[in-house]
């Protein structure tokens, strides 16, 4: 088998590459609006009441002065943002001009749905809907009309759109090309010899009697200095001398409870987490280590009571105990309570400029500076002060310039203009740069990433999905699917060094990535910044209410949440909740007031019912609902006709109703409950040949007119069914024969003695993995026979 290629940036990034943030913002919406004055001759063709179509000539008028206000405005945008940090006044102009944008996406976005709506019910609900809207037509003109003298108002203050000083010649080209691979091993320059030592520590010397001790060793040094990158490195080396090996991040929001579950799911101690008691937890740690040679990574601690806390729960006789812990603090530990300690500092000049060539030079055969741009070279990692991801990140920005001083110069005078603004310190300074750097698709994307909470797992399937659905990747570019790009973006974030891979499967495919928490720190005040989003955590103390002011997007990753409800948030388009409970009665005022709401992620909040306010989302494209309680969804679900993607993995539902059907934007359906005998079955409505553009639907059980209706959606990438059998043998292949664009597939008969009658099956080309087998139930239990599987 074949290892798959990452799919490539697309080749016209070089054009988007210097778009700005609020650039993009119009530059989208310019798209946007063109796409709404598409509609205009069929609008009015379709109008059949005078008072109608002039209210429509009236918002289409100032939809159309709109659009050419924001076109004259994106070539300014494009320089001005990127000095508005040594301008005052730009920054203001920008920042307002951001503002501007926003309103009137929020304005044609109500108008689509409107226009819409329009077309739905019956002949007396369709006249008594355009009726109503002929007030709401002549309403959003006004606001278009209000927003555009503020946007006249904006353009007088910045005459003709001119910066002085900014040559409207001036732009950079950069070459992105293939996703590049950076290996781990490519970072351990300058720690070598801490490298080798900590080995030694851990596995090697002492008599019997010393190495049943057990050891703690810490690493500690500043952000971004290299501590997990070292100790990831030995783990590796070394976990294969022990019999038990984990590896745990800590954070700094850790709980006791969360730890030891994290603990026991690493050594793969079997507990049922979710129900047992700490004491018992604790107990079954210490058994499963008892007489065992056994080493535990705690990286990224932060609480100086952490290791007193927990230090009990470990054997310390008859056993040999190796523990590595890593912080930014040496007060985590007391002189006493470690064995060996490595303090890392920052790297000396010499190891500097190695790691410097490697990532600015890293596809030369020699990995040498140019003697022209040595003297550059020197400036660039003396401002990195020989922090190891700072010197990275410029490394992998330098590598996608042309090798030219007068290209280097110009990245030089961005670093620059930030410390005339001195508001990032040190290394802040250049990983900001690096942010600004990003084309303005991967900007909103990575931006999105920081949004999460520290130390976090962003899977590539899911990530994916929310980017699409946020529309931050707008469409097919060189016979390319949304998704391929997607996959694009996120090997090119992980190649800038900004994501770091946590773990690729078997292909060498990346699966999972997080965000150092440096750069997601500085992504965040970008983020602010920009009002592109914000994160709430229950910090800010008192009474006083949470400011949502122009945020567009929130996480919220803890406390009580009656403040946020009373932040008054009016343009949210993502909510992302990260809590495992959550009051949804403090939700309702947020999803009352943010009609335009786009992406709900409620993912492990332990809901069993939906508000009835989400019902109303028009705009909700992306509704997660994956490991929660929700037992069943309403038949209102049908009333959300832009809805992309629908995950209810993991959940309580056993069925979908009937209005699922009417959802002809669905493309992605997860929809499976998890049953005493591990298999998942989900029961679906008649219809399901409407939903003409899924691309996965599994665990589903058969049934002959599901497997009829199964055969018109001939979009499907992933098909999953269950209970199987062999009446259904024909109506099977002949859905499974239609669907031409299939990569997996798994059939599951529905039991041991079911003959399936496949022979005529004909998989597609595009087929990467199959799976038919066979359930098996003996004495109240039940397992899976796989029989065949094809690569």
């Amino acid at each position: 088998m074949s290892k798959p290629q990452q799919p490539s940036i697309i080749s016209d990034e070089k054009k988007k590459s210097s778009r700005t943030m609020a650039e993009a913002v119009v530059a989208q919406l310019v798209v946007t609006l063109g796409g709404a004055l598409a509609k205009e001759a069929a609008t009015y063709g379709a109008a059949l009441l005078c008072k109608e179509a002039a209210a429509l000539r009236g918002l289409f008028s100032k939809i159309r002065q709109s659009k050419v206000e924001l076109e004259s405005m994106q070539a300014y945008l494009q320089e001005a943002e990127r000095f508005k940090d040594i301008d005052k006044t730009t920054a203001i102009f920008v920042g307002e001009i951001r503002g501007l944008a926003f309103r009137i996406e929020d304005v044609v976005d109500e108008f689509t749905y409107k226009l819409e709506d329009c077309k739905h019910g019956g002949f007396a609900g369709k006249m008594k809907k355009r009726l109503k809207h002929i007030k709401t037509w002549r309403h959003l003109a006004a606001k278009l009309q209000e927003i555009e003298g503020q946007l006249q108002d904006a353009n007088r203050r910045k005459r003709d759109y001119a910066v002085t000083g900014i040559s409207a010649s001036f732009a950079r080209s950069t070459n992105l090309g293939q996703a590049l691979h950076f290996t781990r091993d490519e970072d351990l320059v300058g720690i070598e010899e801490h490298k080798e030592r900590l080995i030694r520590w851990l596995t090697g010397g002492g008599d019997a009697q010393e190495q049943s001790f057990s050891k703690v060793t810490l690493v500690w040094g500043m952000p971004g200095i290299g501590k997990t990158t070292l100790v990831d490195h030995v783990y590796n080396t070394v976990k294969v001398d022990f019999d038990a090996a984990a590896w745990v991040t800590v954070s700094e929001s850790y709980s006791f409870e969360d730890l030891l579950k994290k603990i026991a799911g690493q050594f793969g101690i079997v507990v049922d987490v979710a129900n047992i008691e700490m004491r018992v937890l604790a107990k079954s740690i210490h058994n499963y280590l008892q007489g065992k040679r056994y080493i535990l990574v705690l990286d990224d601690v932060w609480a100086e009571r952490l290791w007193s806390e927990i230090r009990n729960v470990f054997p310390t006789s008859n056993c040999t105990g190796r523990f590595v812990i890593t912080s930014r603090k040496q007060a985590v530990l007391t002189t006493r309570e470690f064995s060996y300690a490595i303090h890392l500092e920052p790297l000396q000049e010499h190891h500097s400029w190695l790691l410097f060539c490697k990532g600015a030079f890293g596809d030369a055969d020699d990995k040498e500076c140019p003697l022209d741009l040595q003297e550059l070279a020197r400036k660039f990692i003396a401002k990195c002060q020989g922090l190891p991801i700072a010197i990275t990140c410029i490394g992998r920005l330098l590598s996608r310039k042309l090798p030219t001083s007068a290209e280097w110069e110009d990245v030089y005078t961005g670093l620059d203009s930030q410390l005339a603004k001195d508001v990032i310190p040190d290394a802040h300074l250049i990983l900001k740069v690096s942010l600004e750097d990003l084309p303005y698709d991967l900007k909103n994307c990575f931006l999105h990433c920081a949004l999460s909470p520290e130390d976090y797992i962003l899977k590539r399937r899911k990530t994916m999905r929310q980017w699409i659905t946020a529309w931050f990747i707008t469409g097919k570019e060189e016979s390319k699917t949304l998704e391929e790009v997607a996959e694009g973006y996120l090997a090119e974030l992980v190649n800038r060094s900004l994501l770091q891979v946590v773990q690729r499967n078997f292909a060498g495919r990346l699966k999972q990535c997080r965000m150092h928490d440096v750069i997601r720190l500085l992504a965040l005040n970008k983020a602010k910044e920009e009002c592109f989003g914000t994160v709430y955590n229950g910090s800010s103390g008192g009474t006083e209410a949470f400011c949502l002011v122009g945020a567009r997007r929130i996480s919220i990753l803890g406390g009580n949440i009656e403040q946020l409800s009373l932040s008054g948030a009016t343009q949210l388009r993502a909510l992302h909740v990260f809590e495992n409970y959550i009051n949804v009665d403090f939700l309702k005022p947020i999803l009352t007031t943010s009609n335009l709401l786009c992406i709900l992620e409620l993912q492990g909040t332990g809901i069993k019912m939906l508000p009835n306010e989400v019902f109303d989302l028009f705009n909700l494209r992306y509704l997660g609902l994956r490991d929660t309680e929700i037992e069943s969804l309403p038949e209102a679900l049908g009333r959300l006709q832009n809805l992309e993607i629908l995950d209810a993995y993991d959940s309580n539902l056993t069925y979908l109703p009937k209005s699922v059907v009417k959802l002809q934007k669905l493309r992605y359906l997860y929809a499976c409950t998890l049953d005493a005998f591990g298999v998942a079955r989900v029961k679906v409505p008649s219809g399901m040949q409407h939903l003409a553009g899924l691309r996965p639907l599994h665990s589903i059980k058969a049934t002959p007119e599901f497997l009829r209706e199964v055969a018109a959606l001939t979009e499907l990438r992933t098909f999953g069914v269950c209970n199987v059998r062999s009446e259904h043998s024909a109506d099977l292949t002949n859905a499974i024969t239609r669907m031409s664009h299939l990569v997996h597939l798994e059939i599951v008969a529905a039991a041991e003695n079911e003959v399936l009658q496949l022979e005529g099956l004909y998989l597609p080309p595009t087929i990467f993995w199959a799976c038919f087998s066979r359930e098996v139930r003996k004495n109240n239990d039940a397992s899976t026979f796989l029989f065949l599987v094809t690569p």
